[in-house]
């Protein structure tokens, strides 16, 4: 254990990184720490191979052109235009570039990826792929049959376990550590197993906690999706980015919202309504079912709105796979028939799957440059100021490689890249600052006043799950796929309201040992800071681009709107920087009408 402590006899662990984060992203990074030779540690708050990553199915993108030719600029241009060109298209370049090689790292690291009859690696059709800028459908891909973050994320483990990093399975993080020149010196840490503190001290942290999809009611991600890293650099007095908009897939299981994975449709599979009509025809006619998941998800919530919804109340449509046959089913959506069975009672084979758009995505989160360093920079201007210390990657960060709406294959890809960008520049840092810098004696007061409050008797509190419902329902209600001024205006009212009960929340439980109740009020203080940036962001923003329609804007504004949104905690204040329109190496994607 630690020598050393703070006030408050808060134990201190010291290591030269910190990853808060053990999914993909974060696990990529802290490997080629490990193997660098830098001690490592990464905290989570689950077993790591419980982290949401393995849960991604459908697969990696990579242009190479292993089932139909492929080249890198036609993922680039693809990317760009599903962003509805809010994406900074260095970032985007970088990342499109950098796909082949890290799908052949991944390769050599053990991920059993699916293989062709030659023998390469398989990859399946996704939607909004094309080739030749807009041409025909691609196949760009690379799968494990339906469990390729499953793959990706116990290869990358296994790794680590190997490598030598150090592991904290289940501890939270609560606060980021900042010394007064505003240099992040760590985080404090809550063990959920006994309930006590613990200070990290690290020269570099990086965040790497997922997204925040939970805020909503209805979604696919896992319930530990609570936005923890936004949280702490909310907290912290830093700003997120672009967080009014969050990615609705298409095709979660109605009234579930476990998801039914883009390679469904890839494969094959199409969506009908009450009619038996193919309706993606109407909607986008050249690429029907395989359209960008926002143009998908606003058909079916059309489609619903205008009562042409299948079941007793039409609230959903139908996905038909029983065409494709079992033994296709069998070999490459195995999970997915699984999903089905256990979660809609009905089995593929035979049967289509009744689906209805569910809250997936985080496209916004703590702004990045393309190295994985937060930055930070005057209202108005490009942001190039490095906060010393601290990084972020994976779905909490925005790069920004995703703007306003996330192709699908894109995910994987994104931790992948930016967990070897961030590693890289870490281990820069570390040779400029081979010392940790002193920390200061109240480093852990504000984390242990909050758990004191939490832990206090208060008769007239509500449950932190009370709360939580409340705030998932209204965030999905009032500001979903769907918004108008006068729903969003209630809810900011609503969610102001709704700030001082969490504030006076009572857990109930006040044992030590593993206290979930403590846990549960945690994540909700940090879901409430990531609903308060959804809210007033969404709010503030004019027109209706990607992901979600503003009823009395129905139509993007690139005059207006082509800049990117900052949200401070601090008066709810937003500022707002350009969007970088400039690649690296070739001719910039202007915008223009996005056609599928």
């Amino acid at each position: 254990m630690a020598d050393r402590a703070v006030k408050g006899n808060i134990p201190v662990r010291q290591f030269d990184t910190l990853v808060i984060g053990a999914g993909g992203a974060g696990l990529r990074a802290a490997l080629q720490l490990s193997r660098a030779e830098a001690s490592t540690a990464v905290l989570s708050k689950v077993f790591p191979t419980r982290s949401h990553t393995v849960a991604a199915q459908g697969g990696m993108n990579a242009a190479l052109g292993n089932v139909r030719e492929d080249r890198w600029i036609w993922h680039m241009y693809d990317t760009v235009k599903g962003s509805d060109y809010l994406a900074d298209q260095d970032a985007v370049e970088y990342m499109c570039r950098a796909a082949r090689r890290l799908v052949v790292e991944l390769e050599h690291e053990g991920v059993p990826f699916s293989r062709t009859d030659q023998g390469f690696i398989y990859q399946r059709p996704f939607g909004g792929q094309s080739r030749d800028f807009g041409g025909d459908q691609a196949a760009r891909t690379c799968a494990a049959a339906d469990r390729t973050g499953h793959a990706i994320l116990h290869t990358l483990y296994q790794q680590n376990i190997l490598a030598g990093t150090y592991f904290f399975d289940e501890y939270l993080a609560l606060d980021l550590i900042r010394d007064d020149s505003g240099c992040v010196l760590g985080a404090v840490a809550m063990e959920i197993a006994t309930g006590n503190l613990v200070v990290i001290q690290a020269k570099a942290t990086l965040i790497a906690t997922g997204g925040a999809g939970r805020i909503f009611r209805t979604s696919t991600n896992a319930e530990i999706n609570t936005g923890d890293g936004l949280g702490l650099v909310l907290r912290a007095g830093l700003p997120v980015e672009d967080m009014e908009f969050f990615q609705f897939h298409p095709t979660g299981i109605a009234g579930a919202g476990m998801l039914i994975t883009e390679g469904v449709r890839g494969e094959g599979g199409y969506l009908v309504n009450s009619h038996g009509e193919r309706f993606m025809e109407r909607y986008a006619p050249h690429a029907k079912d395989l359209a960008s998941r926002d143009v998908v998800s606003r058909a079916i919530v059309t489609e619903v709105r205008e009562g042409r919804g299948c079941g007793p109340e039409g609230e959903h449509v139908l996905l038909r796979l029983d065409h494709l046959g079992e033994e296709l089913i069998n070999q490459r959506l195995p999970g997915i028939r699984e999903s089905a069975k256990r979660f809609a009672k009905i089995d593929p084979v035979h049967q289509p799957i009744p689906v209805y758009p569910t809250s997936h995505f985080t496209m916004g989160g703590i702004p990045t440059n393309r190295f994985g360093e937060v930055v930070i920079g005057p209202d108005g201007a490009d942001h190039n100021e490095a906060v010393p210390g601290l990084y972020a990657i994976g779905e909490c960060a925005c790069v920004s490689v995703h703007g306003a709406n996330r192709l699908g294959g894109n995910s994987l890809l994104d931790i992948l890249v930016f967990g070897r960008a961030a590693g890289n520049r870490i281990q820069d840092f570390l040779a400029r600052n081979r010392y940790h810098r002193p920390l200061p004696r109240d480093a852990a007061e504000s984390a242990r006043m909050r758990l004191e409050k939490l832990d206090a008797p208060c008769p007239e509190g509500e449950a932190p799950g009370t709360l939580r419902r409340e705030l998932q329902a209204l965030l999905e209600q009032q500001f979903g796929v769907f918004r108008t001024p006068e729903e969003m205006e209630s809810g900011l009212e609503r969610l102001e309201a709704l700030g001082p009960r969490i504030e006076a929340m009572d857990i109930g439980d006040r044992t030590s040992v593993f206290n979930t109740a403590r846990v549960e009020a945690l994540e909700l203080q940090h879901m409430y800071l990531a609903g308060l940036a959804t809210a007033y962001s969404a709010h503030a923003r004019t027109e209706s681009r990607g992901a979600h329609l503003r009823s009395d804007h129905p139509e993007r504004d690139d005059r207006e709107w082509l800049k990117h949104t900052l949200f401070y905690l601090e008066g709810r204040r937003l500022a707002y920087k350009p969007v970088r329109l400039q690649p690296l190496t070739v001719e910039s994607f202007p915008p223009k009408e996005r056609v599928y």
